[in-house]
Formats: structure tokens, sequence, C-alpha cells
């Protein structure tokens, strides 16, 4: 075994665990913690693989902008964690099944021509001086910009559809005028009330 094939195994043990505990945990902290494991030690066996555009943008996205974001919900939050609990033996068969087949369709993919599933050989060695983000820019910007630009154009129409949706105003929301809560000086925002004193006999 040589340090590569050492290095995946401890990665893929240590993803294992994080996986089971992210489902396992009852506290959600807790649970969001080690899914943010299983996001870096899922990072770090796609750099085994070469590709570490995709172990960047793991890291960069999931770690440190949605998990950090579901973290702040999380604590920020009174969950109920009885409630969550209810339907977890329920939903038990149904999640066994799917993991099941996820581990079948992992053992097909994996083992491929040693296990008679495939004749397909498995990808030749680039090299040393290979750079995957390198590649993944070139094929991007060269064969598929078209599609990338219109991907960019439809999720910016996205965005500003919800920018638009958020800002519209409604007739039963309150709403702050920054402009005029400066302007307003002391005098109009305080008054001066003079009542009279009542005598208890």
């Amino acid at each position: 075994m040589n340090f590569e094939a050492a290095v995946f195994y401890i990665c893929a043990a240590i993803l294992l665990y994080a996986g089971i505990r992210t489902i396992t945990c009852r506290n959600p902290v807790h649970a969001a913690l080690h899914l943010v494991l299983a996001f870096f030690t899922a990072a770090e066996i796609w750099l085994l693989l070469r590709a570490e555009f995709l172990a960047i943008a793991l890291v960069l996205v999931y770690v440190g902008a949605v998990m950090v974001l579901f973290l702040f919900v999380v604590m920020m939050l009174d969950i109920n964690l009885d409630v969550l609990r209810e339907g977890f033996w329920r939903a038990l068969p149904l999640a066994a099944t799917v993991g099941v087949l996820m581990v079948v369709e992992m053992v097909l993919v994996l083992a491929g021509p040693k296990a008679g599933f495939g004749d397909r050989p498995g990808p030749a060695d680039p090299g040393p001086g290979f750079s995957n983000t390198k590649a993944l820019g070139e094929v991007l910007y060269t064969d598929y910009v078209y599609p990338f630009e219109l991907a960019a154009v439809i999720l910016l129409v996205a965005i500003i559809a919800a920018i638009a949706l958020t800002m519209r105003k409604r007739k039963d929301t309150k709403y702050q005028n920054p402009a005029r809560q400066v302007e307003v000086k002391r005098e109009e925002r305080i008054r001066i009330v003079s009542i009279p004193i009542e005598k208890q006999d």
C-alpha cells in the first residue's frame, strides 16, 4: 500500500464517521459541525483525485458560506429537538433503502473491470504538471462559453427577480425611511405633555 492509498483510506473512514454522526447527532449544532468535517474530508479526497478546483469550491462555497450561515441560523433559532426526532424511525426504512442503493452503485463504479462489471479502462495519469483548474477553465471558456454565459444571465435574472419581489411595497408591511429618520429634529420627536396633579383626599 502506497502513501496515497493510505491517505485515501484514512480520509474515507473519517468521511464515513462524519456522515454517520451528521444524521445521528441529537444536537443540530454538533450535526452541522460533523457535516463541516465531512465536507473537508471530501475535499481532501478530491485533491487526491487531482480535482483541486472542485475541492476548493467545496471548501469555499459550502464550508465557508452555506454551513456558516446554517450554523448561525441553528444557534439563533430555538429548535425543539423532540419535534425533530418524531419522524426519524418512520423514515428509517426508506433512508436505509436509499443508502443501500448508493453503496451498491459506488461498489459497481469503483470495482469496475476488476469485478467484471465493465471493460472500460481507468483514466490515464495526466502527469505531475497537469492542472485541473486550468483544463476546466480552458474547456469552460472555449467550448462551452455560450452556455456558461447563458447560465450566468439566467442566474442574474433570478437574483434581480428575487430582489424585486423582496423590495416591493405591501400595504400590510411597515417600512422605515432612513432619510426621514435622519432629518427628524428633537422638537418633532419629543412632545412634552403637561398633566395636572391630582390630589388625594
